[in-house]
């Protein structure tokens, strides 16, 4: 029989044909579980394997944006894109989503494909994730890529840079009081 396994131990890759019936009884005191070095192996293999891919969970329409949220196979953390939704009638509106689509695979008339799609992705523990350019259809060294990171930092960010415009407009309000009445 030939080593298929890369090692010193033989596999068996054959079904016993014997009728289950005649086979001796599984002893009481025999440990029949998969083994804790397999169990480790195989985990190791799967997160090295799947490292950098993000899995496509859902597509849903938020205002005049489409996010796409996608999730590592091994974890609960998501992540979001976000790409200009089509109006009025025209993809041409959607370029970015139309470029995400098409790096995919799938067709604009079957976005209901796009869920479950793994997509090539890299994880920053500053910045979180972050599609490849290819998936992202943007031209990372053009203007439109620098537009469009802009646009989804200040989207990401946009909670926090309330606040420091609400922060930052009080304060002055109360410096322009102290000028004029201090």
């Amino acid at each position: 029989m030939a080593d298929r396994s890369g090692g010193d131990e033989a596999v068996s890759t054959t079904a016993d044909d014997a009728d289950p019936a005649d086979a001796d009884p599984v002893p009481d005191d025999l440990d029949v579980g998969v083994d804790d070095e397999v169990k480790r192996r195989l985990r190791e293999a799967y997160l090295n394997d799947e490292e950098n891919v993000l899995i496509v969970t859902r597509v849903r329409s938020v205002g005049a944006r489409v996010a796409v949220e996608m999730r590592p196979p091994h974890g609960d953390a998501t992540h979001t894109e976000r790409f200009d939704a089509p109006r009025d009638g025209s993809l041409r509106e959607s370029e970015a989503f139309l470029d995400f689509l098409a790096a995919a695979g799938v067709s604009p008339l079957d976005v209901d494909e796009l869920v479950g799609t793994r997509v090539p992705a890299t994880y920053d523990p500053e910045t979180g994730w972050c599609v490849d350019a290819a998936y992202r259809g943007d031209d990372a060294a053009g203007e439109t890529g620098r537009l469009a990171g802009a646009r989804d930092w200040l989207w990401t960010y946009r909670t926090w840079l309330l606040a420091a415009l609400l922060i930052g407009g009080e304060l002055a309000f109360v410096a322009v009081v102290i000028l004029v009445y201090g």
